[in-house]
């Protein structure tokens, strides 16, 4: 993905009084970056911007 893409989504409070926002990712950019359901990311905020990026995925291996 060109660091130049960008996509705005709404930030949406759940009405539980934590502060927690709600994303709703679309999934065209799931699919473009390969995320999928389950997936933990990592939040940054830089000034006016937030960023998602994907933790590394743990790999389960058989006993």
């Amino acid at each position: 993905m060109d660091t130049s893409d960008s996509w705005r989504v709404v930030c949406q409070d759940p009405g539980d009084g934590s502060g927690d926002v709600i994303v709703e990712l679309p999934s065209e950019l799931l699919e473009k970056l390969g995320w999928t359901l389950g997936d933990e990311l990592a939040i940054e905020k830089k000034e006016e911007r937030i960023s998602l990026k994907l933790k590394q995925r743990t790999v389960n291996t058989p006993s």
